[in-house]
């Protein structure tokens, strides 16, 4: 008798332990076993499409769709708009996720929206690792043929007000981790050099396109392994 009740107790406990394994388990965020929900932000004549392809190799590597953020914005308003844009979107993508930190990775003048709302709008609380592809830090002489148009534009020429104020101080504030991955035959940005960062690991990638590098597969094997 008393080694049946031995029995009993033990296959309880095996129960009991299982049973609160598997309520410990569910009562854990679904961000806190994975990956920081990474935040795609595009440049100048473009959309969220354009990071489609990086989307689907992230995918391919085990991140989930509920991880992956593409936003869309008016990229002919000034990137200080573009910033407060970003801002609130971010805050949604941490509340809807449950994630306390998000990763950015940016194109083109999506650089300098990203950089200001980092700088400016308390961003630095809320980014983990910061990716800029092709990113317009320091300007380019190619904006003059758009700077009459557009207020963004304007921001991206080389000399240019706000990119005096946004590269004034330190490039890379606060505990964020910053890469910058650049072409040495970048049509869009002139010089090249442009899109590197002081306080970053800034990588050159070799002869890509301006266009070609946030859908380049080599360039996004370099940056999924930064961020993850």
């Amino acid at each position: 008798m008393q080694r049946h009740k031995r029995r009993i107790a033990t296959a309880l406990a095996a129960v009991t332990t299982s049973l609160l394994l598997s309520l410990s388990l569910a009562s854990t965020p679904a961000h806190a076993a994975s990956h920081n929900p990474i935040v795609f932000v595009h440049g100048l004549s473009s959309d969220s499409t354009s990071w489609d392809d990086w989307i689907a190799d992230f995918e391919a590597d085990g991140y989930s769709s509920s991880e992956l953020y593409a936003i869309s914005y008016d990229w002919t308003k000034s990137n200080v708009t573009t910033a407060s844009t970003l801002s609130t979107y971010i805050q949604s993508v941490l509340a809807s996720t449950g994630a306390s930190k998000v990763d950015l990775v940016v194109h083109s003048m999506g650089a300098l929206n990203s950089r200001y709302y980092l700088k400016n709008l308390g961003g630095t609380s809320y980014v983990d690792d910061f990716v800029s592809v092709a990113g317009v830090n320091h300007g380019t002489s190619i904006a003059s043929l758009c700077g009459w148009l557009y207020t963004s534009c304007k921001e991206m020429q080389t000399g240019s007000s706000f990119l005096a104020a946004l590269n004034s101080g330190d490039e890379t504030p606060g505990s964020v981790s910053y890469a910058a991955y650049w072409s040495d035959c970048d049509e869009a940005i002139n010089p090249d050099t442009s899109a590197e960062l002081s306080g970053a690991t800034n990588v050159d990638v070799g002869c890509i396109s301006h266009t070609d590098m946030n859908n380049d597969h080599g360039v996004y094997e370099q940056v999924r392994d930064f961020i993850s």
